[in-house]
């Protein structure tokens, strides 16, 4: 047998030896028989006289009443490897699910779409479920919030918490009282009077902002002149809608009265949607935040950080005179996180940039809600961090122990075969 590739076998005896063998490939499914293409019907015609040794006359009758194709796919399926090559690309065809669905009988695709229509009931319920869920979140932040309003005036220094309040274990209180004893029975007098000259600021000051410097999804949106009116935010309080009311929570930031704008609290709030889309019911995953309403600042004269005054230079065109005006223009800065982008609507939609500043707003807002306000202190004091890069390092680790062992494969390999080059060092990765 000759074969120019896979799926393209002729058999040699066929063929006169001047001639070259037909290029044949399987190309396409016709009424019931596979059509080969192949290099010209000079070819084919003298694979067809090859055959006509030991057929009978009727077949060979009928043989040159047919068409050159109906001819080559008749000798190309007596071919044994033409076959095999057949059944191969079959067996690809059928591990795609769909192909796998399509060659369903029509009552069993009757079936699968009853299937389908309970798992859209089955979506409606989930989504149910989310909304309950949404009333248990409310049920609960109620339970939280005398809570955080005890955290705000110890933040504030309003209240000082008493020294029951105040005590804590740590992971090293063994090694740390040791060390104060210690220090303690060596230094005394300098300890006494460090502690009289030591400052006593009032509350933790500038708690949250630097939470925001700690985070890196947030400090990225903080500039260098937004940090003093973050240095006077006081607290974060996440709000649920009321029972009844369209799903959505309300984030309220809390300012001491300050020089730069006139507010107290500036709010952002954010819809969600917790029902199967009707287009697409099978994408349901629970709740999604679908849009969102800032508020306006009431920015003091020349503090607004939101937007900067530029200087450009006008040509008058008849009389060639030049003047100069100013201009306002927008400037990055946190606090256009209270002026965010429309979610499309009316069947209109947003270019690839809005569409990301949108769903990166979204993503900001849930961390808010989610993470920032319930763990305040954790992210203060850099421990909610430190645990999530714990997390990566291990799943880093375990990625650099495998590359290992397969290192140690190739070593083992290298002592087998001393013929072998020793493989270069792989490059360092930066931690």
């Amino acid at each position: 047998m000759r074969s120019s590739g896979p799926g393209s076998c002729v058999p040699s005896a066929s063929l006169s030896p001047a001639v070259p063998a037909p290029s044949c490939c399987v190309s396409r499914l016709e009424r019931g028989l596979w059509v080969f293409s192949c290099a010209g019907d000079k070819n084919i015609q003298m694979a067809d006289n090859s055959f006509s040794d030991g057929v009978p006359s009727d077949s060979l009758e009928a043989a040159k009443n047919a068409s050159p194709t109906e001819k080559l796919t008749d000798q190309a399926m007596q071919n044994p490897q033409v076959l095999a090559a057949l059944q191969e690309r079959l067996d690809s065809v059928s591990h795609t699910p769909s192909s796998y669905i399509e060659t369903l009988p029509k009552a069993v695709k009757r079936r699968i779409n009853a299937l389908k229509q309970l798992q859209v009931k089955c979506a409606h319920i989930e989504a149910k479920f989310y909304e309950e869920v949404h009333d248990l979140e409310r049920k609960y932040a109620a339970l939280y919030q005398p809570l955080f309003d005890k955290r705000r005036e110890f933040v504030t220094g309003d209240v000082e918490p008493t020294d029951a309040e105040s005590e804590w274990h740590s992971e090293n209180e063994e090694d740390d009282k040791l060390a104060g004893d210690m220090k303690n029975k060596v230094v005394i007098a300098e300890n006494e009077a460090a502690t009289a000259e030591e400052p006593n600021p009032k509350g933790i000051p500038e708690f949250w902002f630097t939470i925001f410097r700690n985070v890196d999804m947030l400090s990225e949106l903080v500039q260098e002149y937004d940090e003093p009116i973050l240095k006077h935010l006081q607290d974060i309080k996440v709000l649920f809608s009321e029972p009844g009311q369209p799903m959505s929570f309300i984030l309220e930031f809390h300012f001491e009265p300050n020089e730069y704008f006139t507010n107290t609290v500036l709010t952002k709030t954010y819809k969600m949607k917790s029902e199967p889309d009707k287009a697409d019911p099978f994408s349901f995953e629970g709740p999604e935040i679908v849009d969102c309403d800032g508020c306006t600042i009431d920015w003091k004269k020349g503090k607004n950080v939101t937007v900067k005054t530029i200087k450009k230079k006008q040509k008058h065109k008849g009389r060639g005179t030049v003047r100069t005006i100013t201009k306002q223009v927008p400037n990055d800065s946190f606090f256009n996180f209270f002026n965010p982008l429309k979610a499309s609507g009316d069947g209109e939609s947003l270019d690839e940039d809005s569409e990301f500043t949108l769903a990166s707003d979204f993503e900001i807002g849930h961390f808010f809600r989610e993470r920032i306000v319930p763990r305040a202190v954790l992210y203060f004091t850099g421990e909610a961090i430190e645990d999530e890069d714990n997390f990566e390092e291990g799943e880093e680790g375990e990625e650099e122990e495998l590359e290992g062992d397969e290192e140690g494969e190739d070593e083992d390999d290298t002592d087998v075969n001393p013929k072998k080059e020793p493989s270069q060092p792989s490059e360092c990765k930066q931690q």
